[in-house]
């Protein structure tokens, strides 16, 4: 694969599992939201004057999980390496044979000869390209969105014993 695809595959790919974890962050938090379980707000423990224990709770309520502080985990990739390796092996063979081969013919007054070449040529291009590629990314969780869960506060309207008195 060329190097530049390579980069936009891996660019394309971070960015639809990108997608794909924020859906299942949003995903689970609606889950969490729609998921009621029942919490006992409050437990008072009192030690009365000879050193007896009683305890008493406040009436159960019904929170949703969100709400009882369970949170999605969100996710982004902080980091991508793309390490390529090439080995490049060439080879080049060259290869000559020359046969040679003469005959003499000799007769009276007459002298008579041939020379018998035969040259053959042999070229051999070798090349071996060995490569591997590895991808790597880095998830990191990251803080959930600052307006996805708002801030709880109380308040609490109840009377004190001073107040009370006055």
């Amino acid at each position: 694969m060329p190097f530049p695809e390579m980069i936009a595959s891996m660019g394309q790919g971070i960015a639809d599992a990108q997608n794909q974890l924020d859906m299942n962050s949003v995903e689970v938090a609606k889950i969490l939201a729609e998921t009621d379980i029942e919490v006992v707000p409050a437990i008072t423990r009192t030690i009365d004057s000879d050193g007896d224990v009683t305890y008493s709770s406040a009436t159960p309520i019904d929170v949703s999980l969100l709400q009882a502080g369970l949170f999605p985990t969100f996710y982004q990739f902080s980091e991508a390496v793309i390490e390529v390796e090439m080995d490049i092996k060439t080879t080049t063979e060259r290869e000559t044979n020359i046969d040679v081969s003469a005959e003499a013919h000799a007769g009276f007054g007459l002298w008579g000869g041939s020379i018998q070449t035969d040259v053959s040529h042999n070229r051999k291009f070798g090349k071996e390209v060995h490569g591997t590629s590895e991808l790597k990314t880095t998830m990191v969780p990251v803080p959930e969105p600052p307006y996805l869960f708002p801030e709880v506060e109380t308040v609490d309207q109840r009377q004190t014993d001073d107040e009370e008195t006055e």
